[in-house]
């Protein structure tokens, strides 16, 4: 496979990483929303949703940084 194929690959990737995370995050802000100001637990539990979907990105684009240098020297 020649590196033009290789680079759309991890682009594709890149991309599909960062819609899931905007997509997640926007659900989570307008279900936000609806909960009430008092119940703590919920906010936090909302919260929480998104920090893990952000921090597991992260690890998935480490991961896509692994991928680039194994395809651009294989």
């Amino acid at each position: 496979m020649t590196l033009g194929p290789k680079l759309a690959l991890v682009l594709g990737t890149f991309v599909a990483i960062l819609v899931v995370v905007i997509v997640m995050a926007f659900r989570e802000r307008r279900l936000g929303r609806t909960i009430a100001e008092e119940d703590l637990t919920s906010q936090q539990a909302s919260d929480a949703r998104v920090l893990a979907v952000i921090f597991s990105a992260i690890i998935g684009g480490m991961m896509l940084t692994l991928l680039v240098a194994w395809l651009v020297f294989f």
